[in-house]
């Protein structure tokens, strides 16, 4: 019997609802810094890993709007994609292992430049309307850890006192979210709810019983 997500997909709505309006109040008090507009793709480069909720929607809604050719040549675009990732990340690790500073290697990472798989050659996204949490702040001032973040594209000014949206509680209300669709779906892999995951790796995986160590009857 398939999985249904969808007590747990509701919620996660309801979370993305409350961040849109965040992002729309920031945008009305300051127009002027706020420079999202259509086909700024500059986030569409940014590296960044989804909490398993958000990999399962994404995932969801990609196989609810496409099928045949375009499904596939998005999924060999999204395979390139994490291949990348994983070589990125796997130089990063060893560094880290010999010795680097992780907050140096951490601070590069973050300047690295990968294409999002969902980005189209007219330098939109493919399934904007469903679009990760990361995605849709952008623009608007964050923190992280206590170090606060700007888009490099708005006129935001580094160290002035602005409305900032705390990434660290909002990761930790979506890793709430994973951890009980794991504990409802009775998952043997009871801190799968940790893990974080690319939007390429979501596009390519399948998240079936198997992969989500559902318990078997008997």
């Amino acid at each position: 019997m398939a999985l249904d997500f969808t007590k747990h997909f509701i919620q996660y709505e309801a979370l993305v609802q409350v961040v849109d309006g965040v992002f729309d109040r920031v945008k009305q008090e300051y127009p002027k810094e706020v420079f999202c507009r259509e086909k700024c793709s500059d986030c569409c480069y940014a590296i960044f890993d989804m909490p398993l909720i958000e990999a399962l929607y994404l995932k969801a809604k990609f196989l609810e709007k496409f099928s045949g050719k375009t499904k596939n040549d998005i999924l060999e675009t999204a395979d390139k994609t994490d291949r990348a990732l994983v070589k990125l990340k796997r130089a990063a690790y060893k560094k880290v292992q010999a010795g680097a500073d992780q907050l140096e290697i951490v601070g590069r990472m973050s300047q690295e430049r990968v294409r999002c798989p969902l980005l189209g050659s007219d330098d939109l996204c493919m399934l904007y309307e469903f679009r990760p949490i990361t995605c849709r702040i952008y623009g608007i001032p964050t923190s992280t850890a206590g170090a606060s973040h700007i888009c490099g594209r708005t006129n935001f000014i580094q160290g002035h006192a602005y409305p900032t949206l705390n990434m660290d509680k909002l990761y930790t209300q979506l890793q709430l979210l994973s951890a009980q669709l794991i504990k409802d779906i009775k998952s043997r892999n009871i801190k799968m709810h940790e893990m974080l995951i690319p939007v390429s790796m979501a596009l390519v995986t399948d998240f079936n019983e198997e992969y989500l160590g559902v318990r078997q009857n008997g």
